[in-house]
């Protein structure tokens, strides 16, 4: 990964506070579903780096493998994420992420494939949590690393929940297009038209020659 890093306290504060206190409010805040207290979330930042990204850099790669290690925070700045679709070869939009936000979650967890990219559509800081740091915190803050891990899970559990969601609202989206082109695509019957009294007469006579 390409980036600056600068000291913790340097990442930009809010409202007076340092960057590293305006990280752990972040990530203390219902909408990070952490569930982590104040005082637990400084812990966190503490075990955190922070990193810069310009406008227009893609920070995570979708299948990228080799630099899965990795969880960061948003503390500034939107993030895009994208992801190459089914039947597609140009990526989709799957959501834009504001400050307070936890990125990559899900490969620093299963140490799988990165399952998504995620572009800067502005300057972006993020506090950067990495495998090793996590395995530090579990050894000398257990409790707290507990919690946080709990947390992470419950924000993937969350998202995999969205994710259902939108595939329902899409089976049955797919299902409606499909009977309503079948209603387009399907012609009306067509009727025979009725013979007249000439074409039955010369039928019969055709059919007595044919029965000798």
């Amino acid at each position: 990964m390409s980036s600056n890093t600068l000291g913790v306290q340097q990442m930009p504060g809010q409202g007076g506070v340092s960057g590293a206190e305006h990280a752990a409010r972040l990530l203390a805040a219902p909408e990070a579903l952490t569930s982590l207290t104040l005082e637990e979330a400084r812990v966190v930042v503490a075990y955190m780096k922070p990193r810069f990204y310009p406008a227009n850099t893609t920070f995570i790669r979708e299948g990228d493998s080799g630099d899965n290690g990795f969880m960061a925070l948003l503390v500034e700045g939107d993030v895009v994420v994208e992801r190459i679709t089914v039947s597609r070869t140009e990526p989709v939009t799957i959501r834009v992420l504001s400050p307070g936000s936890l990125i990559g979650e899900i490969g620093l967890v299963d140490k799988e494939p990165r399952s998504a990219s995620c572009t800067t559509s502005t300057d972006v800081w993020c506090a950067i949590l990495t495998r090793e740091a996590i395995e530090t915190m579990i050894i000398r803050h257990p409790v707290v690393a507990a919690r946080l891990l709990l947390g992470v899970s419950a924000n993937i559990a969350e998202r995999l929940r969205d994710t259902n969601r939108q595939l329902k609202l899409y089976a049955r989206l797919a299902t409606a297009m499909r009977e309503e082109l079948s209603h387009i695509s399907t012609p009306a019957p067509l009727r025979a038209a009725p013979k007249s009294a000439k074409n039955e007469g010369e039928s019969e006579d055709e059919g007595d020659e044919s029965g000798y």
